[in-house]
């Protein structure tokens, strides 16, 4: 694990993470972060697989899991997935549901949305699932519109993080849930270093093999880095409104469950 007195790549402000694009400070990190997930967009969940080890996969049925959408039929209980483009984790929520319930899936990006919108018909969800592009920062909803908000691996790559997360508390309901999957700092010694050379070294070599280049997989792994550590980002979260907030590591901090509710 890093040390903290050392180690100063991590940021630990909401607004250290607004003109960071991996290490680089820029004037747009939207437009930035945009041109990535166009290029990644038809290769994203590959990659992931690739990335992770297939390991990817079990956090997000570990998430789903926590999220515990109702199983009844006729519900009206209804989730936003932000920044969930491919669909991917709206679609474990509907099926962890019994396709009972509703999910919008949100993302700034449409190329990402396109590949959501194909799967989603493919797998027959399509009346479970609409699609909306939109700013993670500026929600089209009204308040208290929806029971869970979720975010896989995406709320790195929103410039204005604490904006972000205000905008969760706003939409969701009251006794509400809001849950984050996020990469964040590995804590255990020797694996920290293993991940680091992975993650540094072999993973945007992956990329540029599987999709023809490597430098969106440089960003992706430069932002993971930037990234609070696990106790900054659940003050972040509780600083938005949330209460009950803890966060919970997988694989050694590689992925970390946030999880806080509208109370």
């Amino acid at each position: 694990m890093s040390d903290p007195g050392t180690d100063r790549t991590r940021a630990e402000k909401a607004e250290d993470m607004r003109a960071s694009f991996g290490f680089r400070k820029v004037d747009d990190k939207q437009d930035l972060v945009d041109g990535v997930f166009h290029k990644v967009a038809s290769r994203y969940d590959l990659m992931n697989d690739l990335m992770s080890g297939g390991m990817h996969r079990l956090w997000k049925d570990a998430m789903v899991s926590r999220l515990a959408p109702p199983r009844s039929p006729g519900t009206d209980w209804r989730a936003l997935d932000v920044a969930g483009g491919t669909g991917d984790i709206a679609m474990r929520i509907v099926e962890a549901s019994r396709r009972n319930v509703h999910v919008t899936v949100l993302d700034i990006n449409g190329s990402m949305l396109a590949v959501g919108r194909d799967r989603a018909e493919k797998a027959g969800l399509a009346a479970n699932l609409d699609f909306v592009e939109a700013n993670a920062e500026e929600l089209p909803f009204e308040d208290s519109s929806f029971d869970a908000y979720t975010i896989a691996f995406g709320i790195r790559n929103v410039p204005r993080i604490d904006v972000a997360l205000a905008e969760a508390f706003r939409v969701l309901k009251y006794g509400g849930r809001f849950l984050c999957l996020e990469f964040s700092e590995v804590d255990v010694p020797i694996l920290d270093r293993v991940y680091e050379e992975w993650s540094m070294r072999v993973i945007p070599r992956i990329g540029e093999i599987v999709t023809g280049d490597g430098e969106p997989y440089r960003y992706l792994v430069e932002s993971v880095r930037k990234f609070p550590r696990q106790q900054r980002f659940a003050a972040m979260i509780r600083e938005a409104g949330f209460s009950r907030v803890d966060f919970t590591n997988f694989s050694g901090g590689i992925a970390v469950l946030h999880s806080g509710w509208k109370l």
